[in-house]
């Protein structure tokens, strides 16, 4: 059964479950009416691995498009956009048994590809969700639609797992940014050129 959560809640992925393992994280999103048909609107997603300060340790804990996966293994990226009917996804696997012991929360991001260029925000976007999905079981465990009308932001934390003592939690955050890609990236503490 699929818990959905609102903006701000947290949920324990380990409560009925001590032993999960294998998840995937997905975020999906359909274009609204405001997208200009004719421009390409290419969202890329991120996973920040953070140590207890609310930083990564160093550029191997960004996995991204350029970073497809984390020399543990534990986080992977597959960044080839999924489409079924309006909707597109991109997902992240995860081994939460294997992620570096220093590593307490893992956030997880979607930024417009050249938004300033291509002049594009989350305006555009009529409808985002993320999912986690338990892959042992091939079924959903918890959802968070954003409900959030984005104007210029052109960058959103959707949420992020953590370590609580001996169990993962999922924080549902829905925060906007501007800056795109290098914003977050600041905020993470990853440096960029």
């Amino acid at each position: 059964m699929t818990v959905v959560l609102l903006k701000g809640q947290k949920l324990s992925l380990n409560k009925g479950n001590p032993d999960l393992k294998n998840i995937s994280v997905t975020i999906e999103w359909k274009l609204g009416a405001e997208h200009n048909r004719n421009v390409l609107l290419d969202l890329d997603i991120s996973a920040f691995m953070l140590t207890a300060t609310g930083k990564v340790e160093g550029p191997k804990d960004f996995v991204f498009y350029g970073n497809l996966k984390h020399p543990s293994g534990a986080v992977i990226l597959n960044n080839n956009v999924k489409r079924k009917g309006n909707y597109q996804s991109l997902t992240v696997k995860l081994n939460l048994s294997t992620i570096p012991k220093n590593v307490m929360r893992i956030a997880f991001t979607a930024t417009i590809y050249e938004a300033k260029v291509r002049k594009q925000s989350f305006a555009e976007i009529s409808e985002a969700a993320v999912k986690i999905h338990d892959d042992s079981k091939n079924q959903e465990i918890v959802r968070y639609s954003l409900s959030e009308k984005y104007n210029v932001e052109d960058a959103v934390v959707f949420g992020e797992i953590y370590r609580n003592n001996n169990e993962w939690k999922f924080n549902s955050i829905g925060s906007g940014f501007m800056g795109g890609l290098a914003a977050l990236c600041g905020h993470y503490g990853v440096e960029v050129d």
